[in-house]
């Protein structure tokens, strides 16, 4: 081996394994001072692909348990104004018996008994019209209903009417009809769309129905089933039964009471339901709310609330009079009471799926956090002993450059 000093190859050598050392205790350092593994697609281009996937999981869900801490909060709200509904309710009850024992109580104590009966009626219309989350309307019909019948197109009912109508069905003829469409998914059977949900309401549905509110019962019994059945929650169309007095044209009402049949949902239907007053046109509820909550990361992970009307109208209590038919009262309120309950107890029902759900969403997170920090974040200890070796390699490849550009300091000594 010769000496050469127009090329020192040793220190080409050193230098060439220096700047690797350094480049490697470079990464290192920017590994331990970001704590995470991977700074930038160079680092591990798979990697990077994976854990920005499960970061979008991890942020969708935990917006996810907010959104249905949300629905718990609506549940709680209107669960809370229908425990002041059932109140209102059993007092009006309390002034029908009282009204009903004849025997000792006069007209005057009666009159007096239906003035609270009204004024107790006045309070539920004012409840079901200002109970509200936010700006959302909770008790006014429109809660989780995208589309209803035009009210002013269907037909209103007086007591006989309704009677006929139901005897028509129970003579032998069923009311078979077809929901066309669920929340905004058409069901037409053409291409990749499902077949439309067909319901049939029989006589045995209707035998003991006397009211609109027992119709309007007997309907959604027989449409939540079928909507079930076909995959869906079984609550995104209801019917409504509304009961006033008729107008008589003086403004000022008559004694016989007047039903109107509603649909609504986020559905709409093909059929004649004309029998019960029910227009087949739809249009969109003014100020609805859709009622979906968005319970997940995707798009199609959600969970919809539909809250009926809560009036004196819809419970059937607007029409009653305690001069006249105490006892007719007391069924009348056991039904609206029955109704109330049964609407508490859905919300119930929600508020604890809702629970489970934020239990179940947080256990996601905690799972892909763990899978995401386990491809993306430094191994500190790991990288802390990278980081050494490359510092000492890089103090061992310093000292040998500097040995190494020395050694041709040794040709001088041939010229001496």
């Amino acid at each position: 081996m010769g000496l050469r000093i127009n090329q020192n190859i040793a220190a080409q050598n050193a230098y060439r394994n220096l700047s690797v050392t350094d480049s490697q205790m470079s990464k290192s350092l920017e590994k331990l001072s970001s704590g995470f593994r991977i700074n930038r697609a160079a680092d591990d281009a798979a990697g990077l692909s994976i854990s920005e996937g499960l970061r979008s999981q991890i942020g969708g869900l935990k917006v996810a348990v907010r959104n249905t801490q949300d629905g718990v909060s609506v549940a709680q709200t209107a669960e809370g104004a229908l425990n002041e509904v059932t109140s209102i309710l059993q007092r009006m009850r309390d002034l029908a018996v009282q009204t009903s024992n004849s025997g000792a109580t006069d007209s005057e104590a009666a009159k007096a008994s239906n003035k609270e009966l009204q004024q107790l009626n006045a309070e539920l219309d004012r409840i079901g019209d200002t109970t509200a989350f936010g700006k959302s309307k909770l008790l006014g019909g429109a809660f989780g209903a995208t589309k209803q019948t035009d009210i002013a197109g269907a037909t209103a009912q007086s007591a006989d009417d309704i009677t006929t109508a139901i005897a028509a069905v129970t003579s032998g003829t069923d009311i078979t009809f077809e929901i066309s469409e669920v929340a905004g998914k058409t069901l037409d059977g053409t291409g990749t769309n499902p077949a439309p949900i067909s319901v049939t309401v029989t006589a045995d549905d209707l035998k003991n129905a006397t009211t609109g509110q027992d119709v309007a019962s007997a309907f959604n019994e027989k449409i939540a089933s079928a909507l079930k059945s076909a995959g869906f929650q079984g609550t995104e169309v209801s019917m409504s039964a509304r009961t006033k007095m008729a107008d008589d044209g003086s403004g000022t009402g008559t004694t016989a009471p007047m039903t109107t049949f509603q649909l609504s949902g986020s559905g709409e239907f093909a059929t004649d339901l004309t029998a019960f007053g029910i227009s087949a046109d739809y249009e969109d509820v003014e100020g609805g709310n859709s009622g979906k909550f968005q319970v997940g990361a995707n798009r199609t992970e959600n969970i919809s609330i539909n809250i009926g009307a809560v009036d004196s109208e819809t419970l059937g209590t607007a029409t009653l009079d305690l001069t006249t038919d105490p006892e007719v009262a007391i069924d009348v309120l056991d039904k609206a009471i029955q109704s109330v309950s049964d609407s508490r107890a859905s919300l119930g029902a929600f508020q604890n799926r809702f629970e489970h759900t934020i239990n179940n969403l947080n256990v996601a997170v905690e799972n892909l956090s763990a899978s995401e920090s386990r491809i993306r974040d430094t191994d500190m200890a790991q990288e802390m002993v990278s980081f050494t070796r490359a510092q000492i390699l890089t103090q061992a490849g310093t000292s040998m450059l500097s040995q190494a550009n020395q050694s041709a300091q040794n040709v001088l000594s041939l010229l001496r």
